[in-house]
């Protein structure tokens, strides 16, 4: 299963891994399987389900942006690590910053930062508003994946996007919906949708949409505090 999700990684995404990358991935899928039976951190535990729809989907990004120009990421509500971990394996010159607000997950990626040898990760355990409104303007990309609608995370992250630079929310079949939802929060927040890339996960493991989002000018007043948020999304 190993040596296909390899295989599959190296012509889909046009790169050679080296060994010390394979090690990554490799030890990475053991230590999330034997961490999540004492904590439960994904419900995917089948092998070639957690390389295809975790590590997998996390590198479709790679057609997104040319990450080679970009260095700081702010990946929000990472869990076990996507889609971050997979990127800075494949990408080491990243820089990143990881918030989420549940201490179990902060405490495998310390675990797993430790064990892959991987630097230049930080992780911030916090309510990602909380992190925002002091972070403004802070990050070139900030992305997030299975957080929540997109008016909610555009909110959350839109603020510590640099001006001019994208925010990249992973979404799935559904994202016209969100999209036509989010047109006022997108107004307000001073950004515009520069486009959608979508793509099939090998094997039929499902669909993948990205929405790439450009921050045109900063709005100090956002995000609000998490009670506000939740009684009326933009």
């Amino acid at each position: 299963m190993f040596d296909l999700f390899i295989k599959q990684v190296e012509n889909d995404f046009e790169i050679k891994l080296s060994d010390n990358q394979k090690k990554q991935f490799l030890d990475y899928y053991h230590l999330l399987i034997e961490y999540n039976k004492k904590v439960n951190l994904t419900s995917i535990t089948e092998e070639i389900e957690v390389y295809m729809k975790h590590f997998y989907d996390s590198l479709t990004m790679i057609h997104v942006l040319n990450l080679n120009h970009v260095k700081t990421i702010c990946d929000m509500g990472a869990g076990a690590g996507f889609p971050s971990i997979p990127l800075k394996i494949i990408y080491p010159h990243l820089d990143i910053t990881i918030i989420d607000s549940l201490g179990k997950r902060i405490n495998f990626l310390k675990e797993l930062l430790e064990e892959l040898k991987i630097n230049d990760v930080k992780l911030v355990y916090d309510r990602i508003e909380n992190y925002a409104k002091d972070h403004h303007n802070s990050f070139d990309v900030v992305t997030a994946r299975a957080l929540g609608s997109l008016p909610l995370i555009l909110e959350l992250g839109i603020p510590m996007v640099k001006e001019k630079h994208m925010f990249v929310a992973f979404k799935g079949s559904n994202y016209q919906d969100e999209i036509d939802q989010s047109l006022h929060a997108l107004k307000v927040l001073k950004s515009e949708i520069i486009s959608v890339k979508t793509c099939e996960l090998p094997m039929d493991y499902g669909f993948r949409s990205h929405v790439v989002i450009r921050k045109n000018k900063d709005v100090l007043e956002y995000p609000r505090m998490y009670q506000a948020i939740k009684k009326q999304l933009l």
